[in-house]
């Protein structure tokens, strides 16, 4: 459990400097340069991330049960993905609704998945595991509509095609992964339960 937990502070830590930490890191990339900015942050976040998968694997050899998700909230977290999915389609796909209402659709999705997966799984590893996601995703979310509010940001509007296109894309993603990626990466079938 203490790799899962070393993992999510890095990862996620990285991932904060702009949420507590936005002056100073504006001072660094003036300093340092975009590029090796970049470098570090990208270094972190992968060491991160490894260590969380690591982590989370060993965690699953010996699961230690909070509780028992009823059945239904499988398929409440199949739907949830499915909406994280074109959320996340969004931050990509030009002038679409969803960004334009909601302004950042990846952080969004990030906050979906976070609770699908709190939703349909029990063990104290997935609490830590997506519970910190979910409580990165809150904080990030509202610092990145403060910034937006203070810096005049504007987004463009949607349009019809755009929209569209984030649906599909989502969509299809998401059918892509639910019914072989999942299983293929993470070693378990969220349809083949």
């Amino acid at each position: 459990m203490s790799l899962l937990i070393l993992g999510l502070v890095l990862f996620l830590g990285v991932h904060s400097v702009r949420i507590v930490a936005d002056g100073w890191r504006t001072r660094m990339l003036a300093s340092w340069g975009e590029g090796r900015w970049k470098g570090l942050y990208s270094l972190l976040s992968f060491a991160g991330l490894g260590l969380i998968g690591w982590g989370y694997s060993l965690a699953r050899q010996d699961p230690v049960v909070l509780w028992s998700p009823p059945v239904a909230m499988r398929h409440v977290a199949s739907l949830l993905t499915l909406g994280a999915f074109v959320l996340l389609a969004a931050a990509y796909v030009p002038r679409n609704t969803f960004k334009a209402r909601m302004h950042h659709p990846m952080v969004l999705s990030v906050k979906v998945w976070a609770l699908a997966h709190l939703l349909s799984n029990g063990n104290l590893a997935d609490v830590l595991l997506f519970g910190g996601f979910l409580l990165w995703a809150v904080l990030d979310f509202r610092a990145a509509r403060l910034r937006d509010r203070a810096q005049g940001t504007a987004y463009p509007s949607g349009t019809l095609a755009g929209t569209a296109m984030t649906g599909v894309l989502g969509l299809v993603a998401w059918a892509a992964f639910a019914f072989w990626g999942h299983a293929l990466l993470i070693g378990v079938s969220p349809m083949g339960r």
